[in-house]
């Protein structure tokens, strides 16, 4: 289907063009910048920068009046194929030969791209006289490579790992692939500065990944100073994503963007339809083309740049507010009539949840965790158990969760699980439960895993809306998958309760 809606583009997506401006950014106020200088330079070379990247360089050189860097920290993170390496480029340039910085080390997580950026930098000091007859050598030793000017600057590019980096005095430190920086890089990264007057980093990165953890750090940054509208005081931190539709949107939401939307591609591409002096060039026939092939999901990350970064401890009731999780609590609430149970296993297996879900006699949704114990042996006799007693309309286990390879030995005992269950069944379970706490059809009594579970949840892509993020919450959210697993079972399976006009009407 995407092929062929793409396969013809209009005039109007062909000329589809990037936007230059950042959808998220913080930038901290400087009296001058440097950026006219190093874009002046670049054009010496043949660099012409966009829009964007002359904005990045304008804001990352940035000057307080003492000349200080107003940035200490400079990052970039939009999808791949957009020019952040060109932005890279510009900034050791001008660090080599106008600012006569000592040491500059350009890192990257594996060796081939920090190689292919040193040959990017040695071709472009090559076709320039001015720049290459200021250069003493080029040591073009495996693991070693480097740029060393008369003057006695350097430029150093290394692959990370937890020794790159010790022993050397950096002035500037380029991360490139900073989605892939763990703490240990930058333990063996941060201290080349701390004895440097005026020191910088620059990172560059598509969307983080859970294992991102000090661009989620960054990403964190950028959006608080984004939505608060005050500046980070020392990050200049730049963001081309997508906000995407979920489960609860209607069909002509004007609020959020679409993975098939062009113009969304040009929100969160700036160099989309924008042909460089190298002559590459980004198209819209090329991002259809991905999307046929990715999926939505993959398309969202790698294209569209939205990322699932690390839980930060100290965020809490990121999906349900804790006000309205607290307004929703009925120490005294109980289910009446049909019942509907649902099992989920928690990390490593070391506990297992069983909840169950029925309907008030004021038609409210009521939910409650039955019973958690360690490990997963004592599940299946405890489901025949609650089947023999209460007969629910559902029971509902995930198959493709932990909990999936309980539903053989209950089936041996008789209990009979929901089949099939889609990844879609898993979306709109969760879009039910969302929906029915933001109004206020559901009651809860209060159970501490269960109201720690929801404080810690966040979300992941799924099918065409999202569904809880077992492997990245700062806690077990066991209890809240199954309390949601159990009231999808029940309005899917129960019988609704009718209103009194309903039945006389249906009696007469």
């Amino acid at each position: 289907m995407m092929r062929s809606r793409f396969s013809v583009l209009s005039v109007a997506l062909a000329d589809l063009a990037g936007c230059q401006r950042p959808t998220h950014s913080t930038v901290p106020a400087y009296a001058g910048t440097s950026g006219g200088e190093a874009a002046d330079l670049a054009a010496l070379a043949g660099i012409h920068l966009d829009p964007w990247q002359r904005d990045v360089v304008d804001a990352g050189l940035g000057e307080r009046p003492d000349g200080s860097w107003s940035a200490f920290e400079v990052a970039m993170i939009l999808a791949r194929q957009n020019g952040k390496n060109v932005v890279f480029l510009v900034r050791e340039l001008f660090g080599l030969f106008v600012l006569g910085e000592p040491l500059i080390l350009h890192s990257a997580h594996q060796y081939k791209t920090a190689q292919e950026a040193f040959r990017d930098t040695v071709n472009t000091i090559d076709g320039c006289a001015y720049l290459s007859r200021k250069v003493r050598r080029v040591v073009r030793t495996n693991g070693e490579e480097a740029v060393e000017l008369t003057s006695g600057s350097r430029l150093r590019f290394i692959a990370r790992s937890m020794q790159s980096g010790r022993g050397f005095r950096a002035k500037t430190i380029v991360l490139d692939e900073a989605l892939i920086l763990g703490d240990d890089a930058m333990s063996a990264l941060l201290p080349t500065l701390s004895a440097q007057p005026n020191p910088q980093l620059w990172y560059g990165s598509s969307a983080g990944t859970p294992e991102s953890q000090q661009l989620g750090r960054i990403w964190r940054r950028i959006r608080k100073a984004a939505a608060s509208g005050v500046a980070d005081p020392s990050l200049a931190g730049f963001e081309w994503a997508a906000d995407l539709c979920t489960v609860f949107c209607p069909d002509d939401c004007a609020v959020h963007d679409r993975v098939d939307d062009p113009d969304v591609w040009a929100k969160t591409n700036p160099a989309l339809g924008i042909r460089h002096s190298n002559g590459t060039q980004l198209t819209v026939d090329a991002v259809a083309n991905e999307l046929a092939t990715f999926g939505a999901g993959p398309f969202a990350r790698e294209r569209l740049s939205v990322g699932d970064y690390p839980s930060d401890e100290g965020e809490q009731w990121a999906v349900i507010g804790e006000d309205k999780w607290a307004a929703l609590e009925d120490g005294k609430s109980q289910a009446g009539g049909q019942l509907a149970f649902a099992v989920e296993v928690g990390p490593e297996r070391r506990a297992s949840v069983v909840a169950v879900a029925g309907e008030r006699s004021d038609g409210k949704l009521h939910l409650e965790v039955v019973e958690r114990g360690t490990g997963t042996e004592w599940v299946p006799a405890k489901l025949a158990e609650l089947v023999r007693r209460w007969r629910p309309v559902a029971v509902v286990i995930d198959p493709g969760s932990h909990a999936g390879s309980l539903i053989e030995p209950a089936a041996k005992l008789g209990v009979e699980v929901v089949a099939p269950f889609s990844a879609r069944d898993a979306a709109q379970a969760c879009g039910q439960f969302y929906d029915a706490c933001q109004q206020d059809d559901l009651r809860h009594r209060g159970q501490g895993e269960l109201t720690a579970a929801v404080a810690g949840a966040k979300t992941r892509m799924l099918a065409d809306g999202w569904a809880w993020d077992r492997k990245n919450a700062s806690v077990d959210i066991s209890p809240l998958v199954a309390v949601t697993l159990a009231g999808w079972g029940i309005r899917k399976f129960g019988r609704p309760r009718l209103a009194p006009y309903d039945i006389a009407r249906s009696v007469g």
